[in-house]
């Protein structure tokens, strides 16, 4: 019997230095290093690992394949990348390290008592899959490299009682040009996302339509994400900067517009539109279309009788 391919944890950032040749880092819990610098790439020898903190990377020119939780990554030259502890990474075939980039390391304990913390888990992009990636125009990368520089540098020099509260700042600096990078990539490429919502529609449409969706239930964030291959962090941040509306709005939106057509065109009372619908109870339509119409069905049904 074949037992389970066993998992690395890379517990400080020390370590993973050491797997990459690199010297040990001035700062225990931050650190900042150029792939140009990698003296060898040891992680291939390892089938999955998962890291014990934050990494954010700027690579290129790497030509390896790697998988980030579920979903598989090519990087190409200028692609942005955002790695959560405890995330499993995997190679899958043999790589080469990236001829070009930086990447800077952020223990948990480092954000430990300040507000970015709990707040760095509100950026979206930290659960995006890798082949969801941020592509980084020049003039981008020339401006994120700048802050990169600058904690690298703060994080080398003297410590003293300021150190910590200056990277922190730089670090948010940092994530929030990215999070602004991330909302022009999702307006940049309109027809891509253009096609993305009528992509939507169709799958909604055919949810409803089909009879074999009722013992299913409504249709989840999680469910329309897997069926147009985003995660669903990505979905929901592209449509809300797009339209203005998350993936739930969006499924949302289709029930009531089912449901309007329903009680418009049928003769079938609450419950059985509320069963059709994918409602387990008659209940929870009469909620949520009372939230987003400010009527409930029968009062609805009423200006058709």
């Amino acid at each position: 019997m074949r037992g389970k391919t066993p998992t690395k944890i890379i517990r400080s950032i020390s370590e993973l230095h050491q797997y990459l040749g690199l010297a040990k880092p001035k700062h225990p819990m931050v650190s900042v290093f150029r792939y140009e610098d990698i003296a060898h790439y040891q992680l291939t020898t390892m089938k999955q690992f998962v890291m014990d903190f934050y990494c954010i990377a700027i690579k290129k020119d790497f030509k390896g394949k790697i998988k980030y939780g579920q979903h598989y990554y090519d990087y190409d030259e200028g692609v942005m990348a955002f790695i959560s502890p405890h995330q499993l990474l995997s190679h899958i075939q043999d790589s080469e390290i990236p001829i070009k980039g930086v990447c800077l390391l952020i223990h948990l304990d480092f954000l430990a008592g300040y507000p970015l913390g709990k707040k760095i888990k509100d950026y979206g992009f930290f659960s995006y899959g890798l082949n969801e990636a941020l592509h980084l125009s020049e003039r981008e990368e020339g401006t994120l490299d700048t802050i990169f520089r600058e904690i690298k540098k703060e994080s080398e020099s003297n410590l003293d009682r300021f150190t910590q509260d200056v990277i922190i700042a730089q670090i948010e600096l940092l994530l929030q040009y990215s999070n602004r990078f991330y909302n022009r990539q999702f307006i940049t490429r309109k027809v891509a996302h253009d096609e993305i919502l009528i992509r939507l529609e169709d799958l909604l449409e055919d949810y409803f339509r089909g009879e074999g969706n009722r013992d299913k239930g409504l249709p989840t964030v999680q469910y329309v994400a897997d069926r147009l291959s985003f995660s669903p962090d990505y979905l929901s941040d592209m449509l809300r900067a797009i339209t203005g509306k998350t993936t739930q709005e969006h499924i949302h939106d289709k029930i009531i517009h089912e449901a309007k057509k329903l009680l418009s065109t049928t003769s079938e009372n609450i419950g059985q539109i509320a069963y059709r619908l994918g409602f387990e109870y008659p209940s929870s339509l009469n909620k949520l279309f009372k939230h987003k119409t400010n009527v409930t069905p029968s009062e609805f049904r009423k200006k058709f009788v």
